[in-house]
């Protein structure tokens, strides 16, 4: 007797008219016509069915934290940091934990059942990285949280950092993080890509660095972060995030950077709401776009993955943790729409996603945990274009989130019909 049954689903890889058979919280079949007893049973009628969205970059210690003490009315990185400066010391366990308990239970609703947080060690407490600890074991049984011990105030700017973070990874922080392009000189910046790959390679453990987060071209520490995943051989360990000095860069020095990043192994991780926000500031006009170089990545092979780093803090305002909302904004920002472009953003909030945080048993495959989610889309493109409905979402086969299917009811003068959005005109090209 299996515990579910999906029937007729169509895959992000093109097969239509597949069943999923579930049992024990793992994918036992796919394949299309199965025939066997279920307790319950789901019948799509052609509905994408996906592995879950996987957050590759987030600060839940922040999150919906918005206005406290004041709002970032610049709008740049810098005045972001200064706020969080001041609100950092006046938090509690309980407050950081009800905020991220709350963002996470959004995340469900979306359809996000990973997230990797960056959580701030510069506060000599370490409160939050204790309350995180704590939240990732409580919300465990339906969602993975992976933490990135972040010096958000550098780690030679501020003087306890190398010591709190390596009493946050003894406490059982997952990820070694660091933020090179806010030391005080190009030199402490490089030298602290050096000195936190080295701590992260003697423990074994994946490194996550907010790198060349600048409008600055000459901030270009992946290429030390680049040189030395390749020297300690830890490729495919590593992932540079945000990079968005590389919009800046001259297309000769990016020709040479490119194929040091692959050589490398490099993830990167972009993160197209904020890095498009926060960035070009100082710019009049034009005004530099700021995400960094996703489509020419993405053409060198290289993993892109995208984060949606803030929901209503002290950097982003906004947001919903919607990962589809991402991937729309990388397509627009990032001139990439076309069919093979669009499935590489959907692939950066699922599967290239979930492959930087080496979650184990992602896929929609026997034997993966049956971790997934419904969309009314029959493919990835069109999943993208409406931030479609998530109208199931299971973590190990169990159905822990479900919506009704989007539909307007219109009466157009006693014309009476439904509008779902869905088209049958293809794809954009």
């Amino acid at each position: 007797m299996l515990d579910l049954l999906i029937r007729n689903a169509t895959l992000p890889d093109g097969r239509e008219g597949i069943d999923i058979a579930i049992g024990d919280g793992r994918i036992a079949e796919v394949c299309p016509g199965i025939e066997a007893p279920a307790r319950e049973t789901l019948a799509l009628d052609g509905w994408l069915v996906t592995p879950p969205f996987v957050d590759p970059h987030f600060h839940l210690d922040s999150a919906l934290s918005a206005g406290r003490p004041r709002i970032n009315r610049s709008g740049t990185l810098l005045e972001g940091i200064e706020i969080w400066g001041d609100l950092a010391p006046t938090l509690t366990p309980e407050d950081v934990k009800d905020r991220a308990r709350e963002l996470c239970h959004w995340s469900i609703a979306r359809g996000c059942l990973a997230i990797r947080s960056h959580v701030d060690v510069t506060e000599d407490s370490l409160m939050a990285v204790d309350a995180l600890v704590d939240l990732r074991r409580e919300l465990a049984p339906w969602i993975d949280l992976q933490l990135v011990a972040f010096p958000q105030n550098g780690f030679y700017r501020y003087r306890n950092s190398r010591e709190n973070l390596v009493r946050a990874l003894d406490r059982g922080v997952d990820v070694v993080g660091g933020i090179p392009h806010f030391e005080r000189t190009m030199d402490d910046g490089a030298a602290s890509v050096k000195s936190l790959c080295e701590i992260a390679a003697e423990r074994g453990l994946l490194v996550d660095m907010h790198c060349d987060e600048t409008d600055d071209p000459a901030s270009r520490h992946v290429e030390t972060l680049a040189r030395e995943t390749e020297r300690r051989g830890m490729q495919g360990r590593v992932a540079g995030s945000h990079l968005t000095s590389m919009h800046s860069m001259d297309n000769y020095y990016v020709s040479k950077l490119l194929p040091l990043m692959l050589e490398a192994g490099l993830t990167a991780i972009a993160n197209p709401l904020i890095n498009i926000t926060i960035q070009g500031r100082h710019d009049t006009y034009p005004k530099r776009r700021g995400m960094t170089r996703v489509k020419e990545m993405v053409a060198a092979g290289i993993p892109v993955a995208l984060g949606h780093d803030c929901v209503m803090d002290p950097w982003y305002g906004l947001g919903s943790h919607d990962m589809l909302e991402v991937a729309h904004m990388a397509a627009h920002v990032g001139h990439m729409t076309g069919v093979d472009e669009i499935g590489a953003l959907f692939a950066g909030v699922t599967t290239t996603a979930a492959a930087a945080l080496h979650l184990d048993g992602y896929g929609v495959e026997p034997g993966c945990h049956a971790d997934l989610v419904v969309l009314q889309a029959r493919d990835p493109v069109e999943a993208v274009r409406l931030r479609a409905t998530r109208l199931y979402v299971l973590r190990r086969g169990a159905v822990v989130a479900r919506s009704a299917p989007e539909a307007v009811a219109l009466d157009l003068g006693g014309t009476r019909r439904t509008v779902d959005f869905l088209a049958d005109g293809g794809a954009l090209g």
